[in-house]
């Protein structure tokens, strides 16, 4: 995946990749870039190339969306035409320095520190014993139409949440996450809880009032994705 909001940028990379072997999708923004990730059916990419200097969400702040979305298994590579500051690029598992080869790609990735991995994705995520007990339980249709319940209405809670930064109301704001987290909480949904519970608990701030939200919906759609994959 490439994100750069430069449409040359976008085409090279493209070309690039794809003559190495790549399959690719590009991006102009970090929004679409998440929007398409949650949408989607199959697995994260295994690479994903970000500019650093994109309107809207950018920088670590997107790194942390995308580590949230997609787990340890994507590598993250940032991309500028200037020199970062490595404080700047911390959530990013390299940095590649415009204009660069697939080669420096390559060797970005094979240079990239190794994350660590003592608890996995699916265990950060969801409560196997919640799961297991609703699993043993239940046909397995009636198990789908549960969590796809749960994770729809936490959504929908979500755009509430939205609404509510852009009317200023703090306290429809916590409502919703409160909301969120118990019925998240009910269903094993740990990862899901714990952002609602700190949403509740700090509100939404005048710097940043909307990225705890997109991280929120990222989790989901990776939660959605593991569901996806228990069941088969």
């Amino acid at each position: 995946m490439i994100v750069d909001d430069d449409m040359m940028v976008r085409e090279v990379l493209g070309l690039l990749a794809a003559d190495a072997g790549f399959a690719v999708a590009a991006f102009e923004d970090g929004e679409s870039a998440l929007e398409a990730i949650a949408a989607a059916t199959s697995d994260c990419p295994g690479i994903i190339l970000v500019d650093m200097q994109m309107p809207g969400i950018s920088g670590d702040s997107f790194a942390r969306l995308l580590r949230s979305a997609c787990g340890a298994g994507t590598k993250l590579l940032a991309m500028s035409g200037t020199e970062v500051p490595p404080d700047r690029i911390s959530a990013f598992d390299g940095f590649l320095l415009k204009p660069f080869s697939m080669d420096d790609v390559l060797a970005a990735l094979e240079s990239a520190p190794q994350a660590p991995a003592p608890v996995s994705d699916v265990d950060s995520a969801l409560n196997r014993t919640i799961y297991d007990s609703f699993a043993n339980g239940m046909p397995a249709d009636q198990l789908a139409k549960l969590y796809a319940l749960s994770l729809d209405d936490a959504d929908a809670r979500i755009e509430l949440m939205r609404q509510a930064v852009d009317a200023d109301d703090q306290e429809a704001y916590r409502r919703a996450a409160h909301s969120i987290k118990g019925g998240c909480g009910m269903v094993g949904a740990t990862e899901l809880a714990k952002l609602a519970s700190t949403m509740e608990e700090e509100g939404f701030s005048t710097v940043d009032n909307k990225g705890p939200l997109q991280q929120f919906l990222a989790a989901s759609a990776k939660l959605r994705r593991i569901l996806d994959a228990l069941r088969k």
